[in-house]
């Protein structure tokens, strides 16, 4: 009985090294083997490159295709056209709460204050240097559409830049309501006249 189990043993040791010593660049059959040995992918890699080893990659996203958590594109064009039918466009964020505005505010500071000025009045550390910078407190940039300074901010305008790389959609738009936030404050003020602020309001007759 103990012979049997040795020669059991000593099959055993010799089937594992046989196994052991096999070469691996034959390997023989594999289970799942582009689980075992996957090809590297090259994230920068050209893709002609890569095509011509079998490898279908593309490094940017399909065409038609949302970020998850992301907002729907903005369809307009960077021309007069495509500034003009921004004047319809909607702000397709809800209405921002406290905190929201304070991070919408924190992205104007770091991002828009610098020419505009923390007041939106054109007094930004480098607006001298950069000129013709909007002063957002104006009748005309008062009554500016909501669509129309989200369009703007993506393509840019005159001097300013645009900001599509720096910001993504949402925080653009959340910018934009600040701002118009501020604005309507603004609107509230110029329309306290004063007609109305030296009425009689004790509620006597004259």
């Amino acid at each position: 009985m103990k012979r049997i189990q040795f020669v059991f043993v000593i099959f055993i040791i010799a089937t594992a090294t046989i196994i052991s010593c096999n070469d691996k660049r034959h390997p023989g059959r594999v289970y799942m083997p582009d689980m075992a040995y996957s090809r590297a992918y090259e994230a920068y890699a050209p893709y002609d490159e890569l095509a011509k080893e079998g490898i279908n990659y593309k490094n940017y996203p399909v065409e038609g295709t949302i970020r998850r958590g992301d907002l729907f594109p903005y369809t307009g064009t960077n021309d007069s056209s495509g500034y003009n039918r921004s004047a319809s466009v909607k702000n397709p964020l809800p209405p921002l709460d406290s905190l929201g505005l304070n991070e919408a505010q924190r992205l104007f500071s770091i991002n828009c204050a610098i020419c505009h000025g923390p007041n939106m009045d054109a007094q930004g550390p480098i607006a001298d240097k950069i000129g013709a910078v909007a002063n957002l407190k104006i009748k005309p940039k008062l009554e500016l559409p909501e669509g129309t300074i989200f369009h703007v901010m993506t393509y840019g305008k005159n001097n300013m830049g645009s900001y599509a790389s720096q910001l993504n959609r949402k925080q653009r738009w959340m910018i934009v309501q600040y701002i118009k936030s501020e604005q309507a404050k603004e609107i509230a003020k110029s329309a306290v006249t004063p007609a109305t602020s030296g009425a009689d309001t004790t509620g006597a007759k004259k």
